[in-house]
């Protein structure tokens, strides 16, 4: 017999399981409504502008009428980790391929978009129904290759981490990072020509000699496009390799 899990508060709200009361006044908030005010206020001042008394006020209440929905403030996280992201693209008619091409780029976009993303809950499998329908549409475009479920399971979760390093370099090297800025490091120029000068040839040989090549400079490193690609098609093309290794084996699904 199964045990029935006790899901958090949180994340049963999330998922409309949450029973509604008919008795009394109808309810003013809901979940939607505070997640969408605080993301507003993330996206405006980052997360440290973020507090359940600033919500409350934003959505017209008094901070104590949130705890109705939100048990604490890792609670509105959790909520605002999954209210960010918008409907995924549709796999329909295109190659599994580029669909995870649009998928991945997709994805790094909503984390340049929303920066405060970059500091919740980076270790944290999803879970809530929005960054769930993410993870089905790159396992609708992976049927037919060959490969298991977790095989795809973690192809998606590969490139989710490729677009959370590049949007945190991009972020980092690009501007928008204090450390960075405080360093006057705004671009990956400036990136190489500070590592040159601090790196050790005799410690870092291979480093150093690159750094003082100028490998960083003209294409801006991280934040240029190519160089998105350039690691994408890198990742893309061992997963291509997989599926024809699974083809070569005779079996589906094999490891």
């Amino acid at each position: 017999m199964t045990q029935e899990r006790s899901l958090p508060p949180v994340v049963e709200r999330m998922w409309g399981r949450k029973p509604v009361t008919r008795r009394g006044p109808r309810p003013r908030l809901d979940l939607a409504t505070i997640t969408a005010a605080a993301i507003e206020i993330a996206d405006a001042e980052g997360l440290t502008g973020v507090s359940m008394a600033g919500v409350a006020s934003r959505v017209g209440v008094a901070a104590t009428a949130l705890y109705r929905y939100v048990g604490s403030k890792e609670d509105l996280l959790t909520a605002m980790a999954d209210g960010a992201a918008p409907p995924p693209p549709e796999p329909e008619g295109k190659s599994w391929r580029d669909y995870l091409a649009l998928w991945t780029r997709a994805h790094r976009d909503i984390l340049l978009e929303h920066a405060w993303l970059l500091s919740v809950g980076r270790l944290v499998p999803p879970l809530g129904p929005r960054r769930l329908l993410w993870l089905d549409r790159a396992l609708v475009a992976l049927d037919g290759t060959g490969l298991d479920d977790g095989e795809k399971i973690n192809v998606a979760s590969a490139l989710t981490g490729y677009a959370l390093t590049d949007a945190a370099l991009v972020h980092g090297v690009g501007g928008g990072d204090p450390q960075m800025e405080q360093a006057g490091i705004t671009g990956a120029a400036d990136y190489g020509e500070m590592l040159a000068e601090v790196l050790d040839p005799e410690t870092y040989p291979a480093l150093s000699a690159a750094m003082r090549s100028g490998a960083m400079r003209g294409a801006e490193g991280w934040v240029d496009d190519d160089d998105f690609m350039f690691g994408l098609n890198l990742l893309l093309d061992g997963v291509e390799a997989l599926i024809r290794r699974r083809a070569l084996d005779g079996h589906v699904g094999g490891k």
